[in-house]
């Protein structure tokens, strides 16, 4: 992985926090779209979803393919 690849990946996460955090499930779609979670990172993203009990971005996030 590249030094770009990394810090896409690095703002890509940074972004799908944000979001879901915030519970802007159109960007959560949109920032995994086309891409995979490693199994680390996809437990942590369902977990932040957990403690914002939101339902919806927690089924899109555990329908995102993992790598």
């Amino acid at each position: 992985m590249t030094s770009e690849n990394r810090a896409s990946s690095i703002a890509n996460m940074e972004g799908l926090q944000s979001a879901i955090v915030a519970g802007e499930t159109a960007r959560v779609k949109e920032l995994l779209e086309g891409r995979s979670l490693d199994e680390l990172q996809k437990g942590y993203l369902i977990e932040l979803a957990e403690l914002n009990n939101d339902g919806e971005i927690i089924g899109i996030l555990k329908q995102a393919p993992t790598a």
